[in-house]
């Protein structure tokens, strides 16, 4: 074969590979589309132990935050594929079974309250934010002064909250607890190691656990999602005694999640949650999980809507 004719077959071989995997490319896009459209059926997998955004109510039946913004997109999505019936079936799932949803095709979308993070993004995709969450702190109301200030009042943000001689001494040789498995947990041990307290993290399965251990004094204070400490607190037998920091100490926003690649599919998700927060009712179906919107939370959704 002479030189030319082989450039040629070389550029030959390439334009076919790419061609191959534009193919493979648009029908990993379409496939959850496609499965919706054929079956008219929709898998949306929740969690029961993530209120407000999505529990058990009544019989069983979920609801939630996170469970209402699905069953818009799946009402979005009856409409987007012009399908006269959509039959949705909800998938409880937690621990393993959450993490595995998307991958194992249990679910083919995961309405919770899920934090956007790079590691996530390694096994799932996300929607456009649904919530503007991060990690808060809960502290017994006869947790001691100093304690509550140090952790509402300390440095700027611009600096760690922990760093000085002053917030060393309130914050050693105290237990801290943290959700396990979540970025709380992560973001306490982070901060306990760089600043190198002689401190203890000790993980706990649940915020009624994580509560309790505040309320017993094993823990000075239980780190979470804020909106989850918020629910978790009012909810509680004892929240009479129990403080929830108006202070987010990191920014994590959460999305639901859906399959890698398939970007048809978060196209029609993304679309479906843009029109719901334009839409003149949106305040009212927040307030109700979360009461009254403040002037932030107006404007992170406003910021998140993506325009047509």
């Amino acid at each position: 074969m002479s030189r030319r004719n082989g450039r040629w077959a070389i550029v030959a071989l390439s334009v076919l590979a790419a061609t191959a995997s534009s193919a493979l490319g648009t029908s990993a896009q379409a496939q959850t589309l496609d499965r919706v459209r054929s079956s008219s059926a929709l898998k949306l997998g929740y969690d029961p132990d993530a209120r407000p955004f999505s529990f058990n109510a009544e019989q069983g039946r979920p609801d939630g935050y996170a469970v209402a913004l699905c069953n818009k997109i799946a009402d979005s999505l009856r409409a987007q594929l012009n399908l006269p019936k959509l039959d949705v079936e909800w998938v409880s799932l937690s621990g393993d079974a959450k993490t595995q949803a998307i991958e194992s095709g249990a679910a083919d979308l995961v309405c919770g309250a899920e934090p956007v993070t790079l590691t996530r993004r390694q096994q799932v995709s996300f929607s456009i934010p649904i919530f503007p969450s991060g990690t808060g702190a809960l502290l017994s109301a006869s947790a001691p002064l100093a304690l509550r200030e140090v952790l509402q009042y300390g440095e700027p943000s611009s600096r760690p909250v922990w760093r000085g001689s002053p917030a060393r001494t309130i914050l050693e040789h105290k237990t801290f607890s943290s959700i396990a498995g979540t970025t709380s947990e992560g973001w306490l041990s982070d901060r306990i190691k760089t600043f190198q307290l002689a401190a203890t993290a000790t993980p706990v399965n649940d915020y009624q656990q994580g509560i309790e251990s505040v309320l017993d004094g094993s823990s000075a204070v239980l780190f979470g999602d804020m909106p989850l400490l918020m629910d978790a607190a009012a909810r509680s037998d004892n929240s009479g005694n129990l403080i929830v920091l108006q202070r987010y100490f990191t920014y994590e926003p959460l999305g639901l999640e859906l399959a890698r690649g398939d970007e048809d599919f978060r196209l029609a998700v993304d679309r479906a949650l843009s029109q719901a927060y334009a839409s003149q009712d949106f305040r009212t179906f927040f307030t109700t999980w979360f009461g009254p919107p403040d002037e932030a939370t107006v404007t992170f959704f406003q910021q998140t809507t993506l325009p047509e």
